[in-house]
């Protein structure tokens, strides 16, 4: 996934930092110069970056609902493949499925917009007066139609995939729907590659590639997660997150020496070495919160 390395800082909103990887340069330099219907290429450049605007605006959905339900979400990476909005909801299945469906919804959102300004320039003589102009909006209708459609997708990590593993995970938990989706996405993937190889869209073929990768490293996570889940749990102790109790064994590790320990039988500090941590990881969703906060209350 893309992060801030090899990115440039474009701005700050809304306590949302926004880069742009360096590899979306090359790729608008590729789709600019390639053959178009416009009269000169400053429109094929204005397609793209209305893209860009599609996609960034999807993407500012999927943090600004993450953090309505609790989450925390500060960055967004765009690159050619579209947009990475690193968002950390907080460990239930409702504000994971807001979290993601919101940016779907801002594609909803848009299509009315450019699909009236569709309608009102046809009406009002752009395809004669002003070709470019009204070629511009029916090919960004175009482009927001066809991104909502295939981030729908039932294809993990597409938000279509994610989407289903929220909705697994009421009835079947947190592993057991990743791994779900995880499978579903598999199968799909073969068929988007095969689609993209049949079709010989080499931007398809690497996108489906890079799909296919997330959802295999979907699936490890899966396994990871079924085998904690195994695990017996610790009582008296609750992560102030997801509310799941730690699990028994030397499952974390020393920062400073490098050896196993179990951190909840120390007080959060390493045996081997002696260091102490602030800080303690739940293995279940991540967080990192301070063991006075793990306590779980009597009563």
């Amino acid at each position: 996934m893309p992060t801030q390395r090899g990115s440039v800082k474009l701005f700050r909103l809304l306590g949302i930092d926004v880069y742009l990887h360096w590899a979306w340069f090359v790729a608008f330099i590729y789709f600019t110069s390639r053959p178009h219907a416009y009269s000169n290429y400053g429109w094929s450049a204005l397609e793209i970056l209305s893209l860009f605007m599609i996609v960034l605006t999807h993407e500012f959905g999927h943090a600004l609902a993450c953090r309505s339900v609790g989450g925390s979400a500060n960055l967004i990476v765009l690159w050619p493949l579209g947009g990475v909005a690193y968002v950390s909801p907080p460990q239930r299945p409702g504000a994971q499925l807001w979290s993601i469906a919101a940016g779907p919804l801002v594609n909803v959102a848009l299509f009315p917009i450019f699909l009236g300004l569709y309608y009102s320039g046809k009406h009002h003589g752009w395809p004669v007066n002003y070709p470019d102009a009204y070629l511009l909006v029916k090919n960004v209708a175009i482009i927001n139609t066809v991104l909502l459609v295939f981030n729908l997708l039932p294809v993990y990590p597409l938000d279509g995939g994610q989407i289903l593993r929220s909705l697994l995970w009421f009835p079947f938990g947190r592993a057991n729907s990743l791994m779900a989706a995880s499978v579903i996405g598999i199968i799909g993937v073969v068929a988007l590659v095969a689609f993209a190889v049949w079709a010989g869209d080499t931007w398809l073929i690497i996108m489906a590639v890079f799909i296919a990768l997330n959802c295999w490293g979907g699936l490890k996570q899966a396994q990871v997660l079924a085998k904690v889940a195994k695990i017996p749990r610790r009582p008296g102790f609750a992560c102030p997150s997801c509310h799941s109790a730690p699990p028994l064994g030397e499952l974390w590790r020393c920062s400073q020496c490098g050896n196993a320990f179990d951190t909840f039988a120390t007080g959060a500090a390493c045996p081997h070495c002696g260091a102490q941590f602030n800080l303690t990881q739940c293995l279940d969703c991540g967080t990192r919160s301070a063991m006075s906060d793990w306590q779980k209350p009597i009563g």
